[in-house]
């Protein structure tokens, strides 16, 4: 088996919509005429360019198949995006061809559930002190990278954005629970708060929620 580039007239999958009921997802495309079977490759999205080409999970399924189940069905586990991706299959007398499509018609991202990322932080002032101690606490579904989150320090109010005041990374990932970070001294006009280092991307992976 192997793969051959999509031509002018290489037969090729078109329309390819999908479908989401809870953790069901179900693909529908329209099928060429000279083709039989598919196979069905499925990859997280931050991976799907380089695992292009690559059939090591992807599965056969047959046009029979398609119009008996009406569609392809799979269930979506975990966090995050997936591609899935439909590669048309070619049979001839050197073996079976995968057909790679340059124009993405036979590929579409999947959105999964999202993980939840409780966070609070916590006060405590002196009487007699320039500073105060806070204390946060982040507590999550799954283990998190440490460059997923980052917090934000502004002096007279609480920021509004990463932007909004002085931003900090943090140095270590995230283990799923609860996690008790090492208290800080600010200055006590000084407040902070948790923000997605990249609220475009992990906001689709992660539901970040003030305690």
């Amino acid at each position: 088996m192997r793969f051959i580039d999509a031509e002018k007239d290489t037969p090729v999958i078109s329309g390819l919509t999908r479908m989401m009921e809870e953790d069901r997802c179900t693909l529908r495309w329209t099928w060429p005429r000279e083709i039989e079977a598919v196979y069905i490759g499925k990859a997280p999205a931050e991976h799907a360019d380089s695992m292009a080409g690559d059939i090591g999970n992807a599965k056969l399924y047959t046009r029979a198949e398609y119009k008996a189940n009406n569609g392809y069905h799979s269930r979506i586990e975990g966090i995050g995006r997936y591609v899935f991706t439909v590669y048309a299959c070619l049979e001839g007398s050197g073996g079976s061809q995968l057909v790679l499509q340059q124009d993405g018609n036979n590929r579409i991202e999947i959105s999964a559930g999202k993980a939840k990322i409780y966070y609070s932080v916590t006060e405590k002032n002196g009487f007699f002190r320039k500073f105060k101690t806070v204390q946060i606490q982040v507590t999550t579904e799954v283990p998190i990278a440490k460059e997923v989150l980052c917090y934000v320090k502004k002096q007279g109010g609480y920021p509004s954005n990463k932007e909004d005041g002085m931003l900090y990374p943090f140095v270590a990932p995230f283990a799923a629970g609860r996690n008790v970070l090492p208290a800080i001294e600010v200055g006590k006009q000084d407040y902070i708060r948790l923000f997605f280092t990249d609220g475009r991307s992990h906001g689709q992976m992660y539901d970040l929620i003030s305690e």
